[in-house]
């Protein structure tokens, strides 16, 4: 066994225990991991996912972008605060919210569904990734978003069924499960995380804009 197999696995905190969002995140870090250790020689060969609920300080089904973005921002600095509080060892924080984009045009309102995700390393640094959006259907986006009902609760009567949101959610109703909640969470994660294992290419971008800006 060499030392790098016998260290400590590197604890990766997520905002949730529900089942696709940390199953996403596994997803994730199994791509990114050999490019985000490889970037940072301090890690370990290994990680290992903690899931924490905490609130995400939006309502239960964000109706804007900006309050999905801040739902998964707030978990992630919501497990932040627990290291702290607690003197746990996470390396980096997840914060997940799925959440809808209403976009009006030419007097028509189409709604989208997104996920979003938040990384942060705790030391003030972090960024987003969004997974892309599927359309709602009309009928759906009007018992959410005129009748108040949340998108969990209706898109179980929609698929007559229940329990959806903790199974293929609403992507996998709404894509005849060609992505599922799960693989929607995964990309919004990885793009997440691009900033911290591509980072010589994010910091070259940074530098080339300041420099065209001066």
């Amino acid at each position: 066994m060499t030392h790098a197999d016998a260290a400590a696995p590197v604890l990766i905190a997520v905002g949730s225990t529900r089942r696709p969002k940390l199953d996403a995140v596994r997803d994730a870090l199994d791509a990114v991991w050999p490019k985000l250790s490889a970037n940072l020689a301090q890690l370990g060969a290994r990680f290992e996912i903690v899931g924490r609920e905490v609130p995400s300080g939006v309502r239960e089904t964000p109706v804007s972008r900006a309050e999905s973005m801040a739902g998964a921002r707030n978990r992630a600095e919501a497990l932040v605060q627990i290291a702290r509080d607690e003197k746990l060892a996470w390396r980096y924080f997840v914060g997940l919210e799925g959440g809808l984009d209403v976009i009006e045009q030419n007097s028509q309102r189409t709604v989208f569904l997104s996920s979003w995700a938040y990384v942060t390393d705790g030391s003030g640094r972090g960024a987003f990734g969004q997974s892309g959006a599927i359309a709602l259907p009309d009928a759906l986006a009007r018992e959410v978003l005129d009748n108040g009902v949340s998108l969990s609760v209706a898109i179980d009567a929609f698929a007559a069924r229940s329990g959806v949101r903790d199974a293929e959610g609403a992507w996998g109703v709404l894509t005849a499960d060609l992505i599922t909640r799960r693989d929607s969470f995964r990309i919004g994660v990885i793009n997440a995380f691009a900033p911290f294992f591509n980072a010589e290419m994010y910091s070259a971008t940074d530098a080339r804009a300041q420099r065209e800006s001066a």
